[in-house]
């Protein structure tokens, strides 16, 4: 597993780590077994950078992966969320907010000092005020947390993340079907030295491949639920794109699928070619998965010819088609 350095941090991760959203139950139920051994073979991988939330599963996504990682990567880094919690979203944010949910989570987590803490796509306004960032700044000087970030859901957002002082990472949702922060983001955080989390690298499971007109999910599963938007961002399921269109879009690309590759292999090694990118966060809903999606460390980068076939094909067939904020 080749490993990037992560913003100011002076750290370096893993640059594929495992998304973490699944453990909550958040995709259909999933046993604490399979939780246990996909965490197994991230770390026999070599991931050593995981994400999750505290709104993931109600907590339960933070708890498993603390107690697994107590025991056999205590190292290891955990980036956390706030800001999406019942009672904080959309109007309740406070220092003592704040400072309470991050007690919860590191009793969940079982951490005495969180590694990092991302505002979890928080209203546009709320960070244009920017109070939230000097709230940070505060319980970063209490020892609550190391480091801090958000995750967000525009690129404006990004940008006005992007000027405070002291953010170390932005969380974006980056792929082959959203490709505009290349020209629009990533100059301004290669600036700035501030690492990007990419979420949604595989569109929640769309650039697997493995999707038919006539696939179906669990109805505890965003894919179902959300997918037009019903309960949260239709930019956060299928990265905004219609279902069926993404369905077309990709068996059109698998044609460009490299000899070697997987189409989710091809997928997530596009956004590993940029050099803007500390890491990439697919999830996993088996062992199976963490260790395939890990491999693509170790896969050729594509070449620069395939790399403008796919900004052509996003420009001429997919950006029209991307609903809800960018």
């Amino acid at each position: 597993m080749k490993q990037r350095k992560f913003g100011n941090t002076g750290q370096e991760i893993s640059e594929v780590s495992l998304g973490c959203w699944q453990f909550g139950g958040d995709f259909g139920p999933i046993e604490e077994s399979t939780v246990n051994a996909i965490l197994e073979t991230a770390l026999h991988s070599g991931i050593n950078f995981f994400d999750t939330a505290d709104v993931y599963g109600g907590g339960r996504s933070e708890s498993l992966l603390g107690a697994y990682l107590e025991k056999n990567a205590p190292d290891a880094f955990i980036a956390t969320k706030y800001g999406r919690a019942s009672g904080t979203y959309p109007n309740g944010y406070t220092l003592q907010d704040l400072r309470d949910s991050l007690r919860r989570a590191q009793d969940r987590l079982r951490r005495h000092t969180l590694d990092l803490v991302q505002l979890h796509c928080v209203p546009s306004a709320v960070l244009q005020r920017g109070e939230i960032f000097d709230w940070l700044r505060t319980v970063q000087q209490e020892k609550l947390i190391r480091f801090f970030g958000a995750s967000v859901e525009t690129m404006d957002e990004a940008k006005i993340c992007a000027q405070q002082d002291g953010l170390t990472s932005l969380q974006v949702i980056f792929n082959i079907f959203r490709q505009r922060l290349i020209d629009e983001v990533f100059p301004i955080t290669k600036e700035k030295n501030i690492g990007i989390i990419v979420r949604l690298p595989l569109a929640s499971g769309m650039l697997s491949g493995k999707y038919t007109h006539n696939t179906t999910f669990d109805m505890s599963d965003h894919r179902t639920f959300n997918r037009n938007g019903e309960c949260f961002s239709v930019g956060e399921t299928f990265a905004g794109v219609p279902f069926d269109n993404g369905v077309d879009l990709v068996d059109e690309m698998k044609t460009l699928v490299p000899e070697g590759m997987s189409m989710a292999q091809m997928a997530m090694r596009w956004i590993l070619d940029h050099d803007a990118v500390s890491t990439i966060i697919p999830g996993a809903s088996s062992a199976k998965q963490a260790r395939e999606n890990a491999a693509t460390s170790e896969l050729p980068a594509l070449s620069q010819d395939l790399h403008a076939t796919l900004r052509t094909f996003y420009k001429n067939k997919v950006e029209e088609l991307i609903r809800g904020s960018y």
